[in-house]
């Protein structure tokens, strides 16, 4: 029996949530889509969260692929069921987290749950139903612009109305404010459907855990797993960081990423996609980029990327292809690198490209490490050609120095 199994929208909230279980007191393991859920290879593990690329996928993939992993975590006898998704609910009015969550409570026959995507250390809070993103509300911040999931309003019961057929609920922060038991009788007495609750602070996040203990079923950003407690308080897994060649590789376009790499562009030697080549040419934009790699010396951090500026950003359908080709063009850059110039520690940005990469590295598990920033985490895994230490960073999350900062984690480790 496993105390919490999760399902998670993309890679990088999968290493997301799985940190914050792990600073909980929980011995966390990330699985990879459809990796065998072994026991014997899941070790100590009392949470495991699978991870997958369901966030833009159509409705109907992502439905399946978030089924098929809850039945994976039902047959290891899980005591919660945790749906994660992206802390600015990063959605279309389609879905996927309506059509998901449905699902979800489908398949374990359940009638309620919550819906709490807050993460107030990176920023992310819920007050009287809205969304905020720092000071500013969800509609207004640069998610408004993203280019395969634009946010354009701030209530969340309103953005997953037209993704659900069931009822949509509220709780404001005072009856939060006024503790668990309250919370717990306002939440009883609320029909069935999903419940919406504000959440500002960690306390709040700790008040919602403790009045939900014992629901099956709980959804939300990776925040709500830091009100938890797990059965191991107080004790952090270690990993074994792998000595070689490091390298970071950014697909997403966020500001928070292109701000990271404007400030790594001043000391490390810096790289990027030719984008309108990747169409006709992707093969000689991968040789040029390894090739420039290679010329590099051991000891130095190069940075590969796509997107430098909002210019470089495409939207709608010309948007989609682009990031996929993106995202298939830095997985075989990271891939060759891995094999053939000696580079075991790696830094990549943007969900969609983390898991792209994982996939093309053949990564089944990850084993969750040291924190570089809220949300963001060192993993060892075994990949095709030997074990590797990696990050995964949602496009959105890190300080802005993390590129030159992030390896600290490591370097302490081996101290």
């Amino acid at each position: 029996m496993i105390e919490i199994g999760a399902v998670a929208d993309d890679f990088t909230g999968a290493t997301d949530l799985a940190i914050a279980l792990r600073e909980r007191g929980f011995r966390a393991v990330v699985s990879i889509e459809d990796s065998p859920l072994d026991p014997q290879n899941l070790g100590d593990a009392d949470a495991v969260v699978v991870a997958l690329k369901t966030r833009t996928a159509p409705v109907p993939t992502a439905v399946a692929q978030s089924v098929r992993a809850v039945a994976a975590l039902e047959a290891l006898d899980a005591r919660q069921f945790y749906v994660k998704y992206c802390s600015t609910f990063d959605s279309t009015p389609e879905g996927n987290i309506g059509p998901i969550l449905d699902a979800v409570m489908d398949e374990l026959g359940e009638q309620r749950t919550i819906v709490v995507p807050s993460f107030p250390d990176n920023g992310r809070t819920v007050y009287r139903g809205h969304l905020f993103v720092g000071e500013e509300l969800l509609e207004h911040s640069p998610m408004r612009h993203h280019p395969l999931t634009p946010m354009t309003q701030s209530r969340l019961r309103d953005i997953l109305a037209p993704q659900t057929g069931r009822e949509i609920h509220e709780i404001a922060a005072p009856t939060v404010w006024a503790g668990p038991a309250a919370l717990r009788g306002a939440l009883a007495s609320s029909p069935a459907g999903y419940t919406v609750v504000d959440a500002i602070t960690d306390a709040d996040l700790e008040t919602i855990a403790t009045a939900v203990s014992d629901w099956r079923v709980v959804s939300g950003g990776a925040g709500l797993a830091l009100g938890m407690t797990g059965p191991r308080p107080g004790t952090l897994s270690q990993i074994e960081p792998v000595p070689g060649r490091r390298l970071i590789v950014c697909g997403s376009a966020s500001a928070k990423t292109r701000a990271q790499i404007a400030h790594a562009a001043e000391t490390l030697p810096s790289r990027k996609l030719d984008i309108e080549a990747l169409a006709t040419d992707p093969e000689s934009v991968i040789a040029e980029a390894v090739s420039w790699l290679q010329g590099l010396a051991a000891d130095e951090i190069p940075v590969v990327y796509s997107v430098g500026s909002l210019d470089d950003i495409r939207r709608g359908s010309a948007g989609n292809t682009v990031a996929g080709l993106i995202e298939d063009v830095l997985s075989e850059i990271v891939s060759r690198a891995v094999e053939s110039l000696g580079v075991t520690q790696v830094i990549v940005a943007g969900g969609e490209t983390s898991g792209a990469v994982v996939q093309h590295l053949g990564i089944q598990r990850l084993h969750i490490g040291p924190r570089i920033a809220p949300g963001v985490c060192w993993s060892a895994a075994d990949a095709a050609h030997g074990p590797l230490t990696i990050a995964l960073k949602s496009g959105n999350f890190g300080s802005e120095d993390m590129f030159t900062t992030a390896w600290r984690a490591l370097d302490d480790l081996t101290d």
